[in-house]
């Protein structure tokens, strides 16, 4: 009933910046949470961002350098990422908390991923 589709992905060098796109579709009632979660070989799938209404809120390790933003229009979702280094190499995840028209089922649902590998 939802689907998730992600783009943006590439290789890119140290220092460098990528866009990541998340546009969702379906039987969309609203879209309660946007979050971008990453996983990096060998270590577990870790919350990178989240934006929730207006709030945002980012893990850490790329506070200052990421951004997430909503355009509510298009139902996607962003993921500025400036300054890369090479820790930031990992499959990127868009994830939503969604509901479903009609039955107003809630439903979590995961895009496919995209790779950010970035060079030293």
């Amino acid at each position: 009933q939802v689907q998730l589709v992600e783009s943006g992905g590439g290789l890119v060098q140290a220092g460098g910046s990528l866009r990541l796109s998340c546009a969702a579709s379906g039987s969309i009632f609203s879209i309660n949470v946007w979050a971008w979660f990453r996983q990096a070989p060998r270590r577990p799938r870790e919350l990178v961002a989240t934006i929730v209404l207006g709030s945002t809120t980012y893990a850490d390790s790329v506070k200052g350098r990421f951004t997430i933003s909503r355009d509510n229009a298009k139902n996607a979702v962003y993921l500025q990422m400036n300054n890369l280094n090479p820790e930031d190499t990992a499959v990127y995840y868009c994830n939503v908390n969604a509901t479903v028209r009609t039955t107003y089922r809630r439903l979590e649902v995961w895009g496919q991923g995209t790779l950010v590998t970035v060079s030293s």
